[in-house]
């Protein structure tokens, strides 16, 4: 059976697969951020969610624990008046990045990287089946925010949901009542693009609905429906 890693703590990555039927296990990197970031010198914002995927993914895929899986790293940056946003961590961060995104717009990217763990084709293990593969995608999504009151900010702060989110806002929580709309892939705006997902898996030789927790990919039951 295929074994799919999602190499993050983030509840909305991890609900965004259950969601969709998709069988993982959850394995968090212990990767420093800041470190990472610092060591190679990134400010691109596209490029900085997709450095920041594969450290996480070539973590948890050096781990024993991933010996026989695909790891899947993401991260989340978001782009706004050219600037990258990550988690503010703080309500004075927060307030200060909503008051000037308030009826404005900006890009959020994140980054995908898959690393295959599976055994290849040219190992002396029996039954090898695995590609290889390491590669990633960054998909990004623009968003449209509503005017929001400076009371509107004080009180999505005080949930302390916009603290630990790229850019201070989340689309599937208390932040969709500030997202007008987004011209892109939702999916990635909540931290993980389905779609990008059945791209790289099937770059590794693996099909999205090897992954599904239910029978709908066999054909006989296709064709009873």
């Amino acid at each position: 059976m295929t074994r799919l890693i999602l190499a993050s703590q983030s509840p909305a990555r991890t609900k965004l697969l259950t969601d969709a039927g998709i069988r993982h296990e959850v394995l968090v990197s212990d990767v420093d951020e800041d470190a990472v970031q610092a060591r190679y010198g990134v400010t691109d914002p596209h490029d900085t969610a997709l450095l920041l995927a594969r450290a996480k993914a070539e973590a948890v895929a050096s781990l024993p624990e991933a010996d026989g899986a695909l790891v899947i790293g993401c991260d989340s940056v978001f782009e706004f008046d050219g600037e990258a946003h990550g988690k503010p961590y703080t309500a004075d961060v927060a307030r200060e990045r909503m008051l000037r995104m308030s009826g404005s717009k900006g890009v959020l990217h994140t980054g995908h990287w898959l690393v295959d763990c599976r055994d290849t084709e040219d190992s002396d293990e029996p039954g090898a089946t695995g590609s290889g593969a390491t590669l990633g995608h960054v998909t990004s999504a623009e968003v449209h925010f509503m005017e929001m009151d400076p009371e509107e900010i004080e009180a999505y702060i005080a949930t302390g949901e916009p603290l630990q989110c790229a850019g201070s806002f989340t689309i599937d929580g208390y932040g969709g009542a500030f997202i007008r709309k987004v011209d892109g892939d939702p999916h990635a705006v909540v931290g993980l693009s389905i779609s990008t997902l059945r791209g790289l898996l099937g770059q590794a030789q693996v099909g999205i609905t090897d992954l599904w927790t239910t029978g709908a990919a066999d054909p006989a039951l296709l064709r009873a429906e």
